[in-house]
């Protein structure tokens, strides 16, 4: 037994399943999870100093790379001065300023301590501002771990919604409705059956937390449109995608303005964090100033807002640039190597990426709803994962997540790539 393996064990015995966040237990791989000491730009390095070349990236918020220089000392500043106080701090207005500056549909923003507590009160928010009770996701889509959002769809329209989870109850499932992604009919449906009720849609404009499934302009557009005839909000989850893809994220990409906005991951620069935010109409539903209820002691932690400001103010229209470019000689490379290795277990992957995301799939049509995911997308995983890790190469752990490169990921890096690739 290694060292991974022996701590894995200690591991397991105190925490559930060993890991903290189930993602990291490489359930269903070939392999022990890797305990990692440390990261530095493009890499991060185990607890037995092996380096890695990290396409993970803390699964999205280190746009910047590990330590990044900049943001480690304002860190470093703002931890002599104090790491939590339960009051009032100029960091937050900053930070809240210099996003709302930057992104012009935005009016006001409230921070939390994560993408799932973003969420929470989003749906809450929505409820309370407009009256009605359900809510409709898609079958793909992820929004955390709240209760409302662990729902799939069962056999035709949502009412016959089941939990994904064990502890929810069968009155939470039946407010959430579930539809597949690119289907304004099946949409349009569930509003004609549930429209009086729905407060709101929420969607990632682009999902990522299931694959990678590109949306079709036309079809949020239609997403907005539905929205809008029948008096419901529409929430854009850009707890990935925000910052990520463009500083204003998909709204920037797509004019589509949402009623409500989530935020995560970036925004804190690797510090635990979310957001949630919108028109001052909607916002001023929060309390104190309004009757719906939202609070913790954490939030706007000056640790995490000082990181955020300071991962924002380097995100230029050049970096952005830099890094759709480096994504794409990035996977050229994959692909390349995918063809040329000597085994066949996964000659068939191929890559789809938006920006500085990626994801392999075993086929080359486009994919655009969960349903439509290949069920062999694991017997073509696995073997990959195994090989690329003893490359020293590290993807998510898990065939539905995502790629994700940074700022680090340089000409230098992307040259080490190619030869771990092909060594």
């Amino acid at each position: 037994m290694n060292k991974q393996e022996e701590l894995f064990e200690i591991s397991k015995k105190l925490v559930p399943g060993g890991v903290h966040s189930p993602v990291r237990s490489f359930k269903g791989l070939k392999c022990t999870p890797r305990f990692m000491a440390r990261g530095d730009g493009a890499y991060i390095y185990d607890i037995d100093g092996k380096e890695y070349i990290d396409f993970c990236m803390s699964f999205g918020p280190l746009i910047l790379g590990h330590q990044d220089r900049v943001v480690k000392e304002k860190i470093v500043q703002a931890l002599n001065n104090g790491w939590s106080f339960g009051t009032c701090e100029p960091y937050s207005v900053e930070l809240a300023k210099l996003i709302i500056e930057k992104i012009p549909h935005l009016e006001q923003i409230r921070f939390v301590n994560s993408g799932t507590e973003a969420v929470m009160t989003a749906l809450r928010l929505a409820r309370g501002y407009t009256g009605k009770n359900k809510i409709v996701k898609f079958n793909g889509c992820y929004h955390g771990h709240t209760d409302s959002m662990l729902i799939k769809a069962g056999s035709g329209l949502a009412g016959t919604s089941e939990a994904s989870s064990k502890g929810i109850t069968k009155l939470m499932a039946e407010d959430t409705l579930i539809v597949e992604l690119n289907d304004l009919a099946a949409l349009d449906d569930c509003f004609k059956h549930f429209g009086n009720d729905i407060a709101a849609v929420i969607i990632e404009p682009l999902p990522a937390n299931n694959g990678l499934l590109i949306q079709d302009l036309d079809y949020l557009k239609g997403v907005r449109e539905i929205t809008k005839k029948n008096k419901s909000l529409l929430i854009f989850d850009e707890v990935i995608s925000g910052l990520r893809v463009a500083f204003g994220g998909m709204v920037e990409k797509t004019k589509i303005i949402p009623d409500i906005t989530t935020y995560g991951k970036i925004i804190g620069g690797g510090m635990p964090v979310g957001a949630i935010a919108g028109k001052s109409e909607i916002m001023s539903f929060l309390a104190p100033i309004g009757p719906v209820y939202q609070a913790g002691t954490l939030s706007a932690n000056p640790l995490a807002m000082v990181a955020g400001i300071e991962t924002l103010k380097q995100l230029t229209s050049d970096k952005y640039k830099l890094m759709k470019e480096n994504t794409q000689k990035i996977i050229k490379l994959f692909e390349r190597w995918f063809k040329e290795y000597n085994g066949s277990e996964f000659k068939m992957m191929n890559a789809v990426s938006d920006e500085s995301l990626f994801w392999f799939k075993p086929v080359k049509e486009s994919i655009k709803s969960a349903d439509k995911i290949p069920s062999n997308l694991m017997e073509h995983f696995v073997p990959m994962f195994d090989i690329l890790l003893k490359k020293g190469i590290y993807l998510a752990p898990n065939a539905y997540e995502v790629g994700f490169v940074s700022t680090a990921h340089n000409e230098n890096v992307i040259a080490d790539l190619e030869k771990r690739l092909f060594s």
